[in-house]
This record gives C-alpha cells, sequence and structure tokens, in this order.
C-alpha cells in the first residue's frame, strides 16, 4: 500500500470535487439566482464573501492542482516525455491544463471582477448621493457581466478536467 499515492489521490479528488461543484453551483444557480434578485441579490453576495468563499475557493484549486501535478510526477516516473506521448499521458495532461487555465481565469478574471464590483457598490452604499453613481453602476454591471462569463469558461474548463480526469486511464 502506498499511502503517499492515497493521500494525494483522496487530496486531488476530494478538493476537485469541491472546486468544480462550487463553481458549477454558482454558474448555473447562484449568479443567475442573484442577479434575478435585483439589490437584494447584493445582500447573499456579501455574506458569501464574509465567509471568504473567494480566499477560499482559490486555496481549494491550487492545492487540487498540487496534488494533480504530484500525482502526474509519479504516474509520469519523473515526467517522462514517452509516457506524455502516450493516451492516458494526453488525457490527463489535457485535464491538468484545462484546469490551469480554469484557475487562471477564475483567479485573475472572475475573483478580480467580482471583488472590483463588490468594493464599488459597497462606496455607492456609503454614499447614496455620489455624483458618479450612474458611472459607477455602468462599471459595475460591466464587472459582473466579465466575472459571469468569466465563470462560464471556468465552468467549462472544468467540466474538460474531470472528464477527461474520469477516463484517462482507461484510452
Amino acid at each position: 500500500m502506498n499511502v503517499v499515492m492515497i493521500v494525494l489521490r483522496l487530496v486531488h479528488i476530494g478538493l476537485g470535487v469541491f472546486w468544480a461543484g462550487a463553481i458549477f453551483f454558482v454558474v448555473i444557480f447562484l449568479e443567475p439566482s442573484v442577479r434575478e434578485a435585483g439589490p437584494d441579490g447584493a445582500k447573499v453576495m456579501r455574506g458569501i464573501m464574509r465567509r471568504r468563499y473567494l480566499n477560499w475557493l482559490p486555496l481549494v484549486a491550487g492545492l487540487t492542482i498540487l496534488s494533480g501535478l504530484a500525482l502526474l510526477e509519479r504516474a509520469s516516473v519523473g515526467f517522462n516525455g514517452v509516457w506524455f506521448a502516450s493516451p492516458v499521458g494526453m488525457g490527463y495532461t489535457t485535464g491538468g491544463v484545462a484546469a490551469i487555465v480554469a484557475f487562471i481565469i477564475g483567479v485573475f478574471v472572475m475573483r478580480r471582477s467580482v471583488l472590483k464590483a463588490a468594493g464599488l457598490g459597497a462606496a455607492l452604499e456609503k454614499n447614496p448621493d455620489d455624483p458618479n453613481r450612474d458611472t459607477t453602476m455602468v462599471q459595475i454591471q460591466a464587472l459582473r457581466h466579465r466575472a459571469r462569463i468569466a465563470g462560464r469558461w471556468v465552468a467549462g474548463l472544468l467540466t474538460v478536467a474531470v472528464v477527461t480526469m474520469a477516463v484517462a486511464r482507461y484510452l
């Protein structure tokens, strides 16, 4: 029994399920519901941000990727190029690259857009008579739209990662 492999697989699969499930939930259910709620949706988002969702998710994603790289190193016997040319290697590599790109988009586009929109919204709440209110609202809407599109990309890329990881060993 290889305890390190068992721990790496548990971390990778467990956190990967959490990461993908959290993104799918946000993209399919939460974001559309918050948008439909209008101004009251901001209350839900503030609650999520108070619980540090936008800090926890990148941590979970990062640990998923790091444990995946450790598994990949072991499976490929030290990142052996011949293994990567095999159907199994190409399958795992495709999933890993999709997850890494999803992480980058999630952290640097989706997360940043949500945080900036939340900051602008909080500033408007503190100063409801801001003469630039309309301009700020346009900025907030643009940031929310950017986050929504980025979320869809992240969900799509994580779908690729999940599917390829699930079937790669059978290729």
